[in-house]
């Protein structure tokens, strides 16, 4: 779905109660803890179909015909908005009238679009994406609809015939720019190139990412005998499906790498192809670049933001990442004396050998500390102390859910009573997407009759099943990605907006990381992690050495990790600059290589063909570095003292994640903050957080 309310859609054992057994057990799990320890009971409906309460609550989704009709309702309410924007008698806000055209096609949309990669009956799925592909034909028509868009284009040039807020005006503003994003201002043949560039693109970067994440067989011959074996072998050919980067063969891990990250010319051109079009659109829709068009209404506002940010982040991390090279090399020189220098294929491998041979850190070690169990009771203590908000464990109705492990919470203040639903599919199972994510179901709105609109999210992530005598118990890094989507639904959830549009994680890409982000500093800090880490049997709490390790291990060669972040937010907005690009894309991937990273670039390969990024975030990959400086920037002026601070808490909420989108991200941060949003400013967050880090990582080997 795109252009005109492209930002509309989405795109989230049995248990023992076991007794003291030891002196050092010093309390019981929480009946919410219990809950997540346990496999949430399926529910039968005995008469089928007839009595369910339909997904999501939804009477209509109690089949799959249900979409149809919702579907077709969308259509009925979208035509009579559109006569009511355009009548000259309206009697509100057009903003009011958009939104709720927007909120109309998105109670369909995003539950189609979710409906249709989550549901595991094709039935409900394939009805799913038919609705997905009647909503965005909806869409089309709007995109084209010249007399709704010179209504929306004078209120916002002349003003609304009614008063309006700086929060009314911004919205609509928002409606402009999506509206515009397929040329509908333009005249009539730019209009049409436009559309035609926008399936161009879509189609280019299908095929883009298809081919990114295919494997890549070669004659078994090209390897040595002796690393064959640790290769998918198929007849004469030796598949290889990624870069082998935890393999402690260093041959196998050069073997992959220059394997996998070989040049492909039909991903050449596939590459070269969707940046010349996107050039091509933004130049039609008055941008210079497309980087200018992909950054605009963001946080940084501008790519020569982006770019002067870049630029002093690597000039900064220079000297420090060359320290954790330099370090990584002298480990790969004890490992084998014959190799000398340190390659591509290296730095994942010694990242992890330093958390095993420094910190003693092994998931296995912390994850009976872990408990999915253990770190929704943290969670629920998290959002207790800093926003007054409790998670409570809802009753699942038959047929309410899409598959049978899925748990309800509700979200409760204890002032404000229930904020929204975050419905948690947290278990892996056969055919779900190998991915975390955040999904909006349902926006946040103001009602006409005064009530508000409570959200519904759903978080999937794909943890292990419990076993018959454990609960599901967690890595640290699915402890980090737990806290992070979690982050997401409270922005969700806590976004008190005047309109669905701009409801939560519907904001600027570089600001909608923040909260996520910033619920992993909570994740890493030992004064966090204590009020929950305990054994799953035991209910001891984690020994505060293992505790320190944990913690410290989260924190390893952060200046080089962040360096290649650097350069690959370099190269994305070199990508998306000026055109034409000043050789072809390996060529410049090698030259921003030179000027970025501290490794250089490996002839014969092209990682840029494998860096799927470039689709869903291109121009924009900036987004992650830019969110964890302003997360960083929060975390030490608000929480670093005291993460468990409320009125720092209840201050976030009320200044940054009450507002959602409806309110420029520059501005709400800089007002937050107390301090211009500069570059400058920006970057020293970040290079003070890896100091700081270095320090303590440094005070551990001691």
């Amino acid at each position: 779905m795109k252009h005109l309310l492209s930002k509309l859609f989405g795109a989230t054992y049995c248990a023992r109660q076991t007794q003291r057994v030891c002196s050092h057990c010093v309390s019981t799990w929480t009946s919410l803890a219990t809950a997540f320890n346990t496999r949430p009971a399926r529910k039968l409906n005995l008469s089928l179909t007839r009595d369910d309460t339909g997904l999501f609550g939804l009477p209509e989704l109690r089949s799959h015909d249900g979409f149809y009709a919702m579907k077709d309702r969308a259509v009925r309410e979208t035509e009579k908005l559109i006569q009511e924007s355009c009548s000259g008698n309206r009697s509100r806000k057009m903003v009011e009238i958009f939104d709720e055209l927007s909120d109309t096609l998105c109670k369909v949309a995003d539950l189609a679009e979710f409906i249709r990669i989550a549901h595991p009956r094709a039935a409900f799925s394939q009805a799913a994406e038919d609705a997905c592909v009647s909503i965005s034909g909806i869409v089309e028509k709007l995109n084209t609809h010249r007399e709704l868009y010179s209504a929306l284009r004078t209120v916002v040039d002349s003003k609304d015939k009614f008063p309006t807020t700086s929060v009314d005006d911004h919205v609509s503003r928002l409606f402009l720019f999506d509206f515009e994003q397929c040329g509908i201002h333009l005249p009539e043949d730019a209009r049409r190139r436009v559309v035609e560039l926008n399936d161009y693109i879509l189609q280019l970067g299908q095929k883009f990412m298809a081919g990114a994440v295919s494997p890549r067989s070669v004659p078994k011959e090209l390897l040595p005998d002796n690393i064959r074996h640790l290769f998918a072998v198929d007849g004469d050919q030796v598949i290889v499906s990624g870069l082998y980067a935890d393999s402690p063969n260093a041959l196998a891990r050069e073997a992959a790498y220059r394997i996998f990250l070989y040049p492909d010319k039909h991903q050449e051109y596939l590459l070269e192809e969707m940046l010349q079009a996107r050039h091509e659109l933004a130049k039609l829709c008055g941008f210079p670049t497309y980087a200018h068009r992909a950054l605009k209404a963001s946080t940084a506002e501008t790519p020569g933001m982006v770019t002067e940010f870049l630029n002093i982040m690597s000039e900064q991390l220079r000297g420090r990442a060359d320290n954790d090279f330099k370090t990584m090399t002298e480990m790969k020189i004890a490992e084998n004396p014959y190799l000398k220098e340190l390659a591509p294929w290296d730095t994942p491998y010694f990242t992890q050998k330093a958390k095993r041979e420094w910190l003693q850190v092994g998931s296995s070690e912390f994850s009976p500390y872990l408990s999915l169990g253990a770190c929704m009771e943290g969670l629920n203590n998290l959002m207790r102390h800093l926003y007054n908000i409790n998670f409570v464990n809802d009753e699942l109705q038959p047929g309410e859910v899409w598959a049978q492990d899925v748990y309800k919470l509700a979200v409760i203040h204890e002032e404000e009573g229930l904020l929204g639903h975050i419905y948690c599919d947290f278990y892996e199972r056969p055919n779900k997407p190998n991915q975390d994510c955040h999904f909006t179901i349902r926006g946040g709105k103001d009602l006409p009759d005064g009530s508000y609109q409570n959200p519904v999210v759903v978080l999937m992530l794909n943890f292990p099943l419990p076993r018959w005598s454990s609960p599901s118990l967690l890595s640290p890094s699915m402890v980090d990605n737990l806290f992070h989507e979690m982050g997401h639904a409270m922005h969700s959830m806590l976004a008190r907006t005047k309109y669905q549009h701009v409801t939560g994680t519907r904001c600027s890409t570089d600001f909608a990381e923040v909260p996520s982000v910033l619920m992993e500093y909570f994740a890493a800090d030992p004064r966090v992690v204590r009020t929950f880490a305990k054994h799953f049997q035991t209910q001891e709490k984690m020994p505060e050495d293992m505790l320190s390790r944990l913690c410290a291990s989260k924190h390893l060669f952060a200046a080089s990790e962040m360096q290649i972040q650097v350069f690959y937010s370099a190269l994305d907005q070199c990508y998306h600059g000026k055109h034409p690009l000043p050789g072809t894309t390996t060529e410049v991937l090698a030259a921003m290589q030179k000027e970025y990273y501290g490794i250089p670039c490996v002839s014969n390969t092209a990682w840029q063909l494998r860096f799927s990024h470039l689709v869903g975030y291109g121009a924009k990959y900036y987004s992650y570095l830019l969110s964890r400086a302003v997360a960083s920037w929060i975390w030490q002026e608000y929480f670093e003292a005291d993460p468990l601070n409320s009125s720092a808490g209840e201050r976030y909420r009320r200044e940054c994640l009450a507002h959602g989108g409806g309110k420029p991200a520059r501005e709400l941060v800089a007002h937050f903050l107390q301090r211009e949003v500069t570059p400058q400013n920006l970057a020293q967050s970040l290079i003070t957080e890896i100091d700081n880090k270095q320090a303590h990582i440094e005070k551990m080997r001691v």
